[in-house]
């Protein structure tokens, strides 16, 4: 029987728009000359990619639900959906979630899916709308929680209660929380410098609602320097369609100008700034989370 959970991103969204209203209110009365801010065109795009992520994801959402109702009717194990099975669902979720990140920043085909995320150069609660269009990258992740017995409709609210969660975390206005919070949890301060573009600050602080994966698997960093935002090389454009599809234009043009078979495989499947050997003057230059748009 199908677990009946309910839509926790539909429930949140008065919550949203009543915080991203009053985010907006507060840098209005109370500016910040060192903060990024607020820039309406950058917010119309963050906007506008979430709104076109919704109507991707129920595309994508078809065959990835087929994969995970086949697994789940091949495998014998079964979780029941009970409170306390449900937070420790919640916390294999966010487990797998890490992963997941920390694999679409690393690997090039999937950092073209998430690198919409990161390509605003402000940081507010618009930023956490940015989504990408391309989500189809991220289902592999979550195959073991299924094959152990979890219900792909228990796997789905997991993963809108670690979204809704995220969406706090994209502000300026809030500094460090006391150090328990800290510890343990994603926190504002933690994922400014996940979407800084310091050299110190690429690719660190993966989690999603715990910062613990970080601490345990050697990727965390604490906020010490102001965050600057955005990609190493950004891209000058608030084109919907641009953002979502840059990265994948850039493998394009770099996998056509490769000389063989291992640097195509190369430009595809190694980090976003991979260069050949022979090349490694080049690589040297540009940082590994660049936008590959520039660096190829």
């Amino acid at each position: 029987m199908e677990p009946n959970l309910p839509d926790v991103v539909l429930w949140s969204i008065p919550a949203f728009v009543l915080l991203t209203v009053l985010e907006v209110v507060v840098h209005r009365l109370h500016p910040d000359d060192d903060a990024a801010g607020y820039d309406a065109r950058d917010a119309a795009t963050s906007v506008t990619m979430g709104l076109g992520s919704l109507a991707f994801d129920l595309l994508w959402k078809i065959p990835v639900v087929a994969i995970y109702v086949a697994v789940h009717e091949l495998t014998p194990l079964r979780v029941p959906v009970l409170w306390w099975t449900v937070l420790l669902m919640l916390l294999a979720q966010d487990f797998f979630y890490y992963w997941s990140h920390r694999g679409h920043h690393v690997i090039r085909v999937l950092w073209a899916c998430h690198v919409v995320h990161h390509s605003s150069r402000k940081f507010n609660l618009t930023t956490a709308l940015r989504q990408p269009w391309t989500s189809l990258t991220v289902w592999p992740f979550y195959v073991p929680l299924i094959a152990c017995g979890v219900h792909p409709a228990a796997l789905a609210f997991c993963s809108s209660v670690n979204l809704v969660y995220q969406f706090w975390v994209h502000t300026e206005r809030i500094d460090k929380l006391p150090k328990l919070f800290e510890y343990v949890l994603n926190t504002p301060s933690h994922h400014r410098v996940h979407h800084a573009s310091q050299g110190g600050y690429l690719d660190r602080n993966f989690g999603g609602i715990l910062i613990v994966w970080d601490r345990l698997f050697g990727s965390f960093t604490a906020e010490t320097e102001r965050p600057v935002f955005g990609l190493t090389k950004n891209i000058a454009t608030h084109n919907p369609l641009r953002v979502a599809t840059h990265e994948y234009a850039a493998i394009a043009r770099d996998v056509r100008a490769a000389t063989t078979w291992s640097e195509r495989a190369g430009r595809i499947f190694r980090g976003p700034g991979w260069q050949p050997a022979g090349r490694a003057g080049e690589a040297a230059a540009v940082p590994p989370r660049a936008s590959a748009e520039c660096a190829g």
